[in-house]
């Protein structure tokens, strides 16, 4: 089966930052909650993640009492063909 094509107009966005501020809790903290290396969540954090397990997605969102969609949110890319300003579409 062929990868999906990635379309440049969309960039998806974590929201772990702003989600971990709400609940007052750190990245290390999360972490061991989860079960998870503090460096694969700081990739998550940064936007840098290009996949994430099923499992892992589930435990994240479980510890931090949200849904799928608080997490991770789907941003267009703006006029000039950049999404690093665009506010989340929700």
């Amino acid at each position: 089966m062929a990868p999906a094509e990635v379309d440049e107009a969309h960039d998806v966005h974590c929201r772990l930052d702003e989600l971990l501020a709400e609940r007052g809790l750190t990245l290390t903290r999360l972490a061991e909650l989860v079960g998870v290396s503090v460096v694969n969540l700081s990739v998550l954090k940064n936007d840098r993640a290009r996949a994430i397990r099923f499992s892992t997605l589930q435990a994240i969102c479980r510890t931090l009492e949200c849904e799928i969609g608080d997490l991770l949110v789907l941003r267009r890319a703006d006029a000039a063909g950049s999404a690093s300003g665009a506010a989340p579409t929700r």
